[in-house]
């Protein structure tokens, strides 16, 4: 079973097989964490994703990664012409991610919060439906052993840190533990919680 971690702080510093980046169904890396990735990792990374568009909302696809420490760079299409996404565009991209970094048999994946940026999605909601469909995903892919969820701000990490929490106790329970047990393991049963990937 994969490793799900947090980060606080730059997605484009971890050195992982792949980073997942919010995108829009043009693929210009124009705002946001796109514009982020192109800055660090070069105008290239742009003219290969909009080489392959337009796509789809919800798609994802695969450009080489420049000058990143990453290998590739997989853009989850969740925002569409008029800068609006929904929690289907959301769930649809995580899970066409997660499944391009399973076609590319790839082991590390680090992901964005997708849509709440220049989509203005609710963070809360926006970390709920991406773990669930992460998770739901890395069910078929065993090839992927650590997903790390690279955030931005207390508020987001905090989201995400909480739902991570809530599906573990919620996972422990079905497994059998007792409720005192699963809340106390929820925080750790398979999420690093210490800002720093382990």
């Amino acid at each position: 079973m994969a490793r799900i971690q947090l980060w606080n702080g730059d997605i484009c510093d971890l050195e992982v097989d792949a980073i997942v980046s919010p995108a829009s169904v043009t693929l210009w890396m124009s705002a946001g964490v796109g514009a982020a990735v192109k800055q660090r990792g070069g105008d290239a990374i742009e003219i290969a994703a909009i080489r392959q568009g337009p796509v789809a909302l919800g798609d994802a696809i695969v450009t080489p990664a420049g000058r990143l420490a990453a290998m590739y760079v997989i853009h989850a299409v969740t925002i569409d012409r008029g800068r609006r996404t929904s929690r289907e565009a959301i769930g649809t991209a995580a899970r066409n991610a997660i499944a391009r970094a399973r076609e590319l048999d790839l082991q590390s994946v680090a992901i964005a919060a997708l849509g709440t940026g220049v989509g203005g999605f609710p963070i809360d909601e926006a970390a709920a439906v991406t773990v669930a469909a992460v998770r739901d995903e890395l069910d078929r892919s065993p090839s992927i052993d650590t997903v790390i969820f690279a955030l931005r701000g207390r508020e987001a990490y905090a989201a995400f840190r909480d739902v991570l929490a809530a599906t573990a106790a919620t996972a422990a329970l079905a497994d059998g533990a007792d409720t005192a047990a699963a809340a106390d393991d929820a925080a750790t049963a398979d999420v690093a919680d210490d800002g720093r990937p382990a």
